[in-house]
């Protein structure tokens, strides 16, 4: 295997993580970008993605990656909407 072949199965494996585990990211993608992969997408509050950042170190530990996490609350609106 080379070297981004095995990084693919490393994503693969921390996609499979995302999936089954606490943190049941399913709105986390990871992509390969070269030979760097790419956590990126939006969850629900800062210890999912403090959960996800862990599962990338552990999957992705030796190789080179970043993240791109945002933390989003969906709220419900404040006040009616006027229609005209």
């Amino acid at each position: 295997m080379n070297t981004a072949e095995i990084i693919e199965y490393r994503i693969e494996h921390l996609r499979d993580r995302l999936a089954r585990e606490d943190a049941a990211e399913l709105s986390v993608q990871i992509e390969m970008h070269g030979t760097r992969a790419v956590v990126r997408g939006c969850v629900t509050d800062e210890g999912t993605r403090a959960a996800v950042l862990r599962l990338a170190r552990e999957e992705l530990a030796g190789f080179d990656w970043y993240e791109d996490l945002t933390v989003c609350r969906p709220e419900p609106p404040d006040h009616a909407e006027e229609l005209s």
